[in-house]
């Protein structure tokens, strides 16, 4: 059995790699076997382990999880960049969070990437235009996650989302590849207007825990957002802001600020 999901796998050194793992961690802990099995080597693709896991997560009363496979099959069947952003968006955790140790884990464990991954399921059927659908896995994604992105919202590749605790991500906010944000993460509008109304984060950008990007402002790419901070204007690239409200407090500090996850603040 192992050796035919190896043959199949084979080309997909990431996909490989989570099943050498997932042998590994029966063999350290036979009771995690039926887990481990039903999630990810009784698939022979990671995007089949990811639609089995959208589908198990987000199930209730009101959507089974025959339906909810059958929706996330279709989505990763149709477009194959959700499966190269689900692959990005693994590595970017494997490499920048210290308490990821394998690749199994975000896919087993992290709700940060699960609820990246639904969020992706939930935005190719919004660009579908199957609107209602979309809208309902965003509420199941909140409900399970606590993680509040709408459907609507463009998210690039390389994504980590750390704890992802009380992240919001509102309709037109955009946020560009390799980006990095911890807990409590707004991207939010400044009051009811409509339109255009939420933040652009550029590529590169570090977003610390609890901070607040208010408005259709501009976050430049590989700038630094310290925690706590409530951005309202926006911010040149490669710089770093800290406060309330949010001023420039010197360079980025490092050309990749999201990739080094330094959070310490040097002022000059």
């Amino acid at each position: 059995m192992l050796e035919t999901k190896a043959k199949v796998t084979a080309v997909d050194p990431v996909w490989r790699r989570v099943c050498e793992e997932a042998v590994d961690a029966i063999r350290l802990e036979p009771l995690l076997g039926g887990l481990i099995h039903s999630g990810l080597l009784h698939h022979a693709t990671m995007e089949r382990a990811l639609a089995y896991r959208f589908s198990l997560k987000l199930a209730s009363g009101e959507m089974s999880e025959q339906i909810l496979r059958e929706i996330a099959d279709e989505a990763f069947d149709s477009d194959s960049e959700l499966g190269a952003a689900a692959r990005s968006d693994l590595m970017a955790v494997f490499e920048r969070d210290p308490a990821c140790h394998r690749f199994l884990q975000p896919i087993l464990f992290f709700k940060g990437y699960q609820a990246v991954q639904a969020y992706r399921v939930g935005h190719w059927l919004w660009q579908a235009g199957r609107i209602d659908l979309a809208y309902f896995v965003q509420m199941r994604v909140s409900e399970v996650f606590g993680v509040d992105i709408h459907p609507a919202a463009k998210i690039g590749k390389g994504i980590m989302i750390d704890h992802a605790h009380s992240i919001v991500i509102g309709e037109t906010a955009v946020v560009g590849d390799n980006v990095s944000m911890l807990h409590s993460v707004t991207l939010g509008g400044t009051g009811k207007e409509d339109g255009d109304r939420h933040p652009k984060i550029g590529d590169g950008v570090l977003i610390g825990a609890g901070a607040k990007v208010l408005g259709n402002i501009s976050v430049g790419q590989c700038s630094r957002i310290a925690a706590g901070s409530v951005v309202l204007e926006d911010v040149p690239r490669n710089t770093t802001v800290a406060g309330v409200p949010a001023r420039v407090v010197g360079k980025a500090g490092c050309a990749q600020p999201a990739l080094t996850m330094d959070q310490i603040l040097k002022t000059e």
